[in-house]
């Protein structure tokens, strides 16, 4: 190695990066961009700025000026435009240094808001399916100026020569790529046509296409003379288009909704923000979608496709929607395949939230069939934006669908036969005790669900008359009738022997009478007593150490289980008639089985074994007493 000389080369001494092309290349095709199809967009986005740049620099300039013309036949891609051009000093600053914008000119910096893009790697997007990117450019500033070619290549070099302004007899630019082999996928003249639809649909500048057949037309050479081609944007988006009727909209609407998501909306909603440049629809799923998930939205910006995945433009609960929209304002990242998340973001996603709100507001108020539709399908939804909003609470909670003992029905229709209204606290206590507190009278909602219980407890502020408290097993208990003393006193030995079958899971045993009779037994255990006298039994295993000192700290008197058996059953009164200790004790064990089967909670180890064994001793004792 030879070092270099001190006095040649300063230690202070500026110095300039060294970039490998390729190198570059491949960390946008895996890092930057989802897809080499996005080349296409580029060259649709860079065509747009310029046209825009020279609507600002000639703003009487003939509408039929400012189009766009795409050809592939397969051989080449060629994107052209009448756009604002570019001098020869404008390709060396702009064409040959990465990372910078012709954007930011100064003229043009002050109208950047105008602009699509933002970022100056646009073009390096071509090298995903080109080794060579061509571009022939005239610029519209100086009248007599002359026409510059600029032909950069994948190994970082590039020539720049000018030409006479006869090579291009109108300002504008034209881009032809030369593609690879390999990208036949993105660059065949069908895929360039569906990929222009794709990102240049909405687009305000007219967008012809001409495969070369000569069917559409074409473009012609690089002077751009050929007639018109296929139309890629026919006719505006459907929002900025005039109807006979507001019902006539209304279709229109939902129509364009159904063939971009493939999905006949349950309803579309009008999205309108003028303070952005926003316009839009957002149309509603006909069925219900998982929790949670969230849906991507198709997000235009200056009509051009910057995402169908943007999940940020609307909040979390707002899944039972599919927005696609066209802004002016919004920020898009340095891939222009996402929102950058600012301030005008977090804006637009409240005020298109409550556009939402108005919306179910509306249906509420004037469409109660088509409430309940949406009810019906994205309670989950509502319930989750009730929790956080006061209006939608009140105005939409009795009508909110809830699991109760009368089974599922609205709030509304419950709180009229129930003053009293009990929430559980999972699912699994509202599956223990919901026959029998609705043979008892009781009315009962299950909590167990996200949200359900937060909500029910609000219902005292719509419906004064109602009160709303925890199911607490006292309440249950109390509701079951007592047996008469001779029938206790003749079950006190059975109790006696099954209270001593089930300590090991801290289980009381009492006789009760309730209904249904079909129902042999209850089993009283919520999930706080159960993790309590776990932690109880670890406090007693670890005594003396460190945890066991920490534990005992924490410990309360753990609440015991309770199997409450049914004197109306005809399994329980063969039961406590039992004289023989043994089986007397598996038979408890079985009937604690099943009531923990029934309770529908997830099995201890101990329990499994339990009902295991039992069910193997009452078969043995079965067997002996037929031999």
């Amino acid at each position: 190695m030879t070092l270099p000389d001190a006095a040649a080369t300063p230690a202070d001494a500026d110095r300039t990066f060294q970039v490998d092309l390729r190198g570059l290349v491949d960390l946008l095709s895996h890092h930057l961009y989802s897809s080499p199809r996005v080349y296409l967009r580029e060259l649709l986005q860079n065509a747009v700025d310029a046209l825009t740049a020279r609507r600002g620099l000639e703003p009487d300039a003939p509408a039929d000026v400012f189009g766009i013309r795409l050809y592939a036949d397969g051989s080449v891609v060629r994107v052209e435009d009448d756009g604002v051009g570019l001098t020869e000093a404008d390709v060396h600053t702009f064409l040959a240094t990465i990372g910078r914008s012709s954007k930011r000119a100064d003229r043009i910096a002050e109208q950047r808001g105008d602009f699509i893009g933002q970022f100056g790697i646009g073009l390096l997007s071509c090298f995903l399916v080109a080794d060579e990117i061509h571009v022939l450019s005239r610029s519209a500033r100086t009248p007599d100026a002359r026409a510059v070619e600029w032909r950069g290549r994948g190994d970082g070099s590039y020539t720049v020569r000018t030409l006479p302004a006869s090579a291009r007899p109108r300002p504008g630019t034209t881009v032809t790529l030369t593609p690879r082999a390999d990208t036949g996928e993105w660059t065949r003249p069908a895929q360039v046509h569906a990929l222009a639809r794709h990102f240049g649909s909405l687009l305000r500048h007219p967008v012809t296409f001409d495969d070369g057949t000569g069917g559409a037309g074409g473009p012609g050479g690089a002077a751009g003379t050929g007639g018109p081609g296929a139309s890629v944007n026919p006719e505006p988006a459907p929002w900025a288009r005039t109807y006979p009727t507001p019902g006539a909209r209304s279709r229109a609407l939902a129509a364009y909704g159904e063939g971009v998501f493939g999905f006949k909306p349950l309803d579309t909603i009008e999205l309108d923000l003028p303070a952005v440049g926003l316009k839009g629809i957002a149309c509603v799923l006909p069925e219900a979608v998982p929790a949670g998930r969230r849906h991507g939205h198709r997000v235009h910006v200056k009509g051009m496709l910057l995402s169908e995945r943007a999940e940020e433009i609307l909040p979390e609960w707002a899944f039972f929607v599919r927005c696609v929209v066209d802004a002016e304002s919004l920020r898009p990242t340095a891939s222009r395949e996402a929102l950058y998340e600012d301030d005008t973001l977090a804006a637009v996603r409240d005020a298109l939230a409550e556009r939402l709100r108005a919306w179910i507001a509306r249906a509420a108020a004037s469409d109660p069939d088509l409430l309940a539709r949406f009810l019906q399908a994205h309670h989950l939804a509502v319930k989750s934006l009730a929790v956080h909003d006061d209006e939608i609470l009140r105005m939409l909670l009795p009508w909110l669908p809830f699991e109760t003992t009368d089974g599922h029905t609205t709030l509304d229709e419950f709180a009229r036969t129930h003053r009293t209204v009990l929430v559980t606290s999972s699912v699994e206590e509202f599956r223990q005790v919901a026959a029998i507190a609705s043979a008892a009278g009781l009315g009962v909602v299950n909590g167990g669900y996200t949200y359900d219980r937060e909500l029910v407890h609000r219902l005292p502020e719509i419906r004064s008359e109602v009160t709303v408290a925890d199911l607490d097993p006292a309440t249950l208990t109390a509701h079951l009738d007592p047996v008469d003393r001779e029938t206790e006193l003749a079950a006190t030995a059975y109790l006696a022997r099954a209270r001593d079958a089930l300590a090991v899971f801290d289980c009381d045993v009492a006789l009760r009478t309730f209904q249904p009779a079909s129902a042999p037994a209850l089993l009283v255990d919520s999930r706080e007593a159960r993790h309590e006298r776990t932690r109880s039994q670890l406090a007693r295993e670890q005594e003396g150490g460190l945890w066991g000192d920490i534990l005992g700290a924490l410990r309360q008197e753990a609440p015991r289980a309770q199997l409450i058996l049914n004197q109306l059953n005809p399994l329980v009164r063969a039961a406590v008639a039992i004289d023989e200790p043994e089986l007397a004790r598996t038979s408890a064990e079985a009937l604690y089985g099943q009531a923990a089967l029934l309770s529908r909670r997830p099995l201890r180890p101990a329990e499994s074994s339990l009902i295991n064994r039992s069910f193997l001793d009452l078969l043995a004792h079965a067997l002996r007493k037929d031999s």
